[in-house]
């Protein structure tokens, strides 16, 4: 099993080892010129294939802790696939510019919430603040060193981000919401982890603010509860403020929606729609009793079973869950069937069109993995009458599941329903011979890459 330290370390790489700390760095700046050791990844020049990546991600289980500060950086969006290793250093100093000049807008806007107030009952937090201050002093004598030649090079930077985002204007009220809901949440985030303990307190700090720039310059999504959770697992693998915001903000991209009550109302129906193909009597019976919200599933859905396993295979299954390998197979699978589709059109005299079953390509990898849970733990949800059970039953699983067991389960529950979706096809209006079948099939085996 994965040390859930060395996860941290993944992202860890401390330009200046006269000053160190556990508070994360604004900016790591030589992560840029790392290379990737994942066989057949990267060229000579830093170019990453973004499909053997996540191919890579989906086959082997994830990334090893040494990789997935990297790794992620390319998986989530911050550094482009294509970029050079020159490339992404000179990215790297434009998206530092561009997030201290964002920080320091609302900063300047709202003077008064640049500190978390604090009521004086947590000692540690307290303590916190003052790790979070000695880091930010350093990064101030840091800036003070700098070359001449640096300076004016990131002073043309600055003055191009402060034109880019001079128009951009936060509604007070709801800006202020968000930061009272922000440090509600932050304190209570990830407390049990090392990352966050002792001297790491003040990553709590660097994830405040992380939030609040987010929420600033995001006010069609700016923050819901859970963000804090999702955020804090960016923070703790790429151990950098300004990379976090980034990868974070890249990740809300697609995920945003999850947040919003119709966004994440979908998501738990195909989630029952799902389990109604899987196994329609345990569908029916925990609809029966008005249970047709399946609201025990929302922490899971909504935080990629963050809590449900053992924390270093959470990271692990949250980059599973990232990598869109599903969505890649989907996609295959229904232009495998088209190309079957033209085949029998051109070589059966009499096959009419016909309204053929399909694959759900909305049924994502997580809705698998969800399922999964569901059925493995069927004969106990079968004994629940309300959903006070319900919620009781599935609060029980925390960090008790098995990542490697629920991985195959899910695997194998896709197989067959594609499989299923794929025979209904066969057994169509345009008949096909036995051999046709069987290869459709085994194309589709080997796309799933199950192990």
């Amino acid at each position: 099993m994965d040390d859930p330290e060395a996860a941290s370390e993944g992202g860890r790489q401390r330009p200046d080892v006269r000053f160190q700390s556990r508070v994360a760095a604004v900016s790591v700046p030589a992560v840029s010129g790392t290379r990737l050791t994942l066989p057949g990844v990267m060229d000579d020049e830093g170019r990453v294939d973004e499909s053997r990546l996540r191919m890579h991600i989906f086959k082997n289980g994830g990334v090893s802790p040494s990789e997935r500060g990297l790794a992620w950086r390319f998986l989530f969006g911050m550094y482009p696939c294509g970029s050079t290793a020159l490339e992404r250093s000179l990215l790297q100093e434009q998206l530092v510019v561009r997030y201290q000049v964002m920080k320091r807008r609302w900063q300047q806007f709202l003077p008064s919430t640049v500190q978390i107030h604090l009521n004086g009952t947590d000692a540690e937090l307290l303590a916190g603040v003052r790790y979070f201050d000695q880091r930010q002093a350093h990064v101030q004598q840091q800036t003070q060193d700098q070359s001449e030649e640096i300076r004016e090079r990131l002073a043309f930077l600055e003055l191009q981000a402060q034109i880019l985002f001079e128009r951009v204007t936060f509604d007070q009220r709801e800006l202020r919401e968000a930061i009272r809901i922000i440090d509600k949440d932050v304190p209570r985030t990830s407390r049990d982890l090392s990352y966050y303990q002792g001297e790491g307190l003040g990553n709590l700090l660097v994830l405040r603010d992380i939030l609040i720039t987010y929420a600033a310059f995001h006010p069609e999504v700016s923050y819901a509860q859970g963000m804090n959770d999702l955020c804090s697992r960016f923070l703790e693998v790429l151990d950098s403020e300004v990379d976090t915001f980034w990868s974070f903000s890249c990740y809300m991209e697609k995920f945003s929606k999850d947040f919003r009550a119709d966004g994440l109302r979908r998501k738990i129906e195909l989630e029952a729609d799902l389990l109604k193909e899987l196994d329609p009597q345990l569908y029916e019976h925990l609809v029966t009793d008005s249970m047709e919200s399946f609201a025990f599933c929302h922490r899971w859905l909504l935080l990629g079973f963050q809590r449900e396993f053992e924390h270093c295979d959470a990271l692990r299954l949250f980059e599973i869950l990232s990598c869109d390998h599903l969505e890649l197979i989907s996609q295959k699978v229904e232009r495998a069937r088209y190309q079957e589709r033209l085949v029998q059109k051109w070589n059966t005299e009499d096959c009419s069109e016909a309204e053929l079953r399909t694959i759900n390509t909305d049924f994502t990898f997580e809705l698998f993995i969800c399922a999964a849970i569901l059925l493995e733990n069927r004969e106990s949800l079968l004994q629940c009458r309300d959903d006070a059970q319900l919620i009781q039953f599935t609060s029980s699983l925390q960090g008790t599941l098995d990542l490697n067991s629920i991985l195959e389960k899910a695997e194998s529950h896709l197989y067959n329903y594609c499989k299923r979706c794929t025979w209904d096809y066969m057994s169509g209006q345009c008949s096909a011979d036995e051999s046709r079948g069987e290869d459709f099939l085994l194309l589709l085996r080997g796309l799933l890459v199950l192990k």
